[in-house]
């Protein structure tokens, strides 16, 4: 059996997490400590992840931005691809969703492969890793040389230490399609994952949890 929480625990974690809101500037100008971890509570269970800032640096300033403004609280891991990767980072809210749009942060180097269980951003072309992440559920080698849209690679900023057993029972019945319906959600939220795609799965929070 999967381990899913109980609906009405559920509603009640959804209610307690805290909302997302648009960092004041002294939270745009965070640097993230050389490593941290975060605790992401979801529907499923919870995982930990430990952000390493070598690896990316801008990445890692970013992510720790976004924990602090609770970004992530009931965020849908809308796109699950069984043996390939687990994308997220849509918020709820429109407001915060075109503030982070508007800010992306520089590209990097890789670093370090796209090995199972590491974090990359997600992005299109260059500039443009803004708050979307996903988790690579094997080594996804090519990840780290692939050519696109006139950039080299994605690069990974963070790593799985507990939980991934969470990630693999993920609701994976959509499979791509959720990220076609990227710039309705941007708009509208989760309002429109709930109504074109019932089950996913959230993360209910993400809170950063020590170094």
């Amino acid at each position: 059996m999967k381990n899913t929480l109980p609906l009405f625990a559920i509603f009640l974690l959804f209610l307690s997490a805290r909302a997302q809101v648009i960092p004041d500037q002294s939270t745009l100008m965070a640097h993230a400590p050389p490593a941290f971890h975060a605790l992401f509570k979801t529907t499923r269970g919870d995982f930990t992840l430990e952000v390493n800032r070598e690896w990316s640096p801008s990445g890692a300033d970013r992510l720790y931005q976004l924990l602090m403004t609770g970004y992530y609280n009931q965020n849908a891991l809308f796109r699950v691809q069984t043996g390939y990767v687990v994308q997220f980072g849509i918020g709820n809210d429109k407001e915060v969703n075109f503030f982070w749009d508007k800010r992306p942060v520089a590209d990097e180097p890789v670093k370090t492969g796209n090995l199972k269980g590491t974090i990359s951003y997600a992005r299109d072309g260059i500039a443009s890793r803004t708050t979307q992440l996903f988790i690579n559920l094997k080594d996804n080698y090519k990840l780290d040389t692939i050519d696109y849209n006139g950039l080299r690679g994605f690069t990974p900023v963070a790593k799985i230490i507990s939980g991934f057993g969470v990630i693999e029972s993920l609701f994976a019945g959509y499979g791509f399609e959720p990220a076609n319906h990227q710039d309705s959600v941007m708009i509208y939220g989760n309002a429109y994952w709930k109504k074109k795609f019932p089950e996913l799965d959230y993360i209910i929070e993400a809170t950063i949890t020590g170094e």
